[in-house]
């Protein structure tokens, strides 16, 4: 009898369930999104803006720039000064460039655009926050607080309103009813403004975002929601917009991501494959994790984009080393380890 055959596919049934078996990379469990970067201007007009419009505290001003910096942020000759502002338990970062100086917004930038990208202020009453702002001289996205229907039940009841920060950066006002968002959002306070519940970020195509941020990162999937008719039309300021909407929240806390995929009228114009760290749409989310190097190598074997060249030892300041990549869509992720004394 010839057991050729029977060998040939006896090895074959073994490397398939020696392959099967194979441990998949562990996650970041520890990944935490520790704030938001917003690129500005003029720091000068903005951070009296935020201070004074939406009640957001400076902690700290830092200059960033050398080597390391450039090699991170993929920016030669880097130069830019950061100020940390909180609000809550969460905080942002304004983030300007003395040089060299990138592009502006585009002036008809929209929100299916798909270098959008905004902060969910939580307010306690939203006509209170609107008549605020509104003191302020802000050019507004929606004509005024969209209040979502019953017809959106996952929505129902939560109101918004988007507007703009004297750099064109885009930024909502939401406020939940009693039977949604967070149970902080329903504490007792005096304050108007109460912290950021996510940043919402324009996504050619969920579920590649969702292969980034869920299966290579570990974020969960709380919920999600599909938003059209009127009221979103108006928020949003796109006129038909049906806008499918999914939750993603790290696994060791912090501030929320939100996709925004615009099933009609379709995504707007892509991210701009030059966009650089010193362009004005720029944002990146900064998040950490005591595992950067592992992180960082899968999402290298992975194929994902990176800014930096991997791993930049001493940069970003506040952190002992940091890698900046992109997501499927261009929106920047800079991971960073935690600063450890030395």
């Amino acid at each position: 009898m010839n057991n050729r055959p029977f060998l040939f596919w006896s090895v074959v049934l073994v490397v398939l369930v020696v392959g099967l078996a194979r441990p998949v990379p562990a996650q970041p469990d520890d990944l935490s999104v520790e704030s938001v970067t917003i690129t500005v201007e003029d720091l000068d007009r903005a951070v009296p803006f935020y201070r004074d419009a939406l009640s957001f505290a400076p902690v700290d001003t830092t200059m960033w720039t050398g080597p390391s910096v450039g090699r991170l942020v993929g920016v030669f000759g880097a130069r830019m000064q950061v100020v940390a502002m909180r609000l809550g338990q969460e905080t942002i970062r304004l983030m300007e460039f003395r040089s060299p100086q990138g592009r502006p917004i585009p002036p008809d930038s929209r929100s299916n655009d798909l270098w959008f990208q905004h902060i969910a202020i939580v307010v306690r009453d939203m006509n209170r926050a609107y008549e605020r702002v509104r003191t302020y001289g802000v050019t507004h996205i929606s004509p005024r607080p969209q209040t979502l229907p019953e017809s959106m039940p996952a929505a129902a009841g939560i109101s918004a309103f988007y507007f703009q920060d004297p750099t064109g950066n885009a930024l909502e006002f939401i406020h939940y009813p009693p039977d949604k968002g967070r149970d902080r959002w329903r504490r007792e306070t005096e304050a108007l403004f109460l912290g950021i519940d996510h940043t919402a970020i324009a996504t050619a195509d969920t579920e590649a975002s969702l292969a980034f941020y869920r299966d290579q990162l570990g974020f969960e999937v709380p919920g999600g929601s599909v938003n059209f008719g009127p009221e979103q039309e108006r928020l949003t300021g796109v006129f038909g917009a049906r806008v499918k909407i999914t939750a993603l929240r790290p696994p060791g806390g912090g501030i929320g991501i939100e996709l925004l995929d615009y099933q009609a009228p379709g995504t707007g114009r892509p991210m701009p494959a030059d966009t650089k760290a010193n362009d004005r749409w720029h944002w990146h989310v900064r998040a950490h994790t005591a595992s950067l190097n592992a992180t960082t190598q899968r999402l290298l074997d992975a194929g994902r984009s990176f800014v930096s060249p991997g791993v930049v030892e001493r940069a970003p300041p506040g952190a002992d080393a940091g890698a900046m990549v992109r997501d499927p869509t261009g929106h920047a992720l800079l991971l960073a380890s935690p600063n450890v004394q030395r």
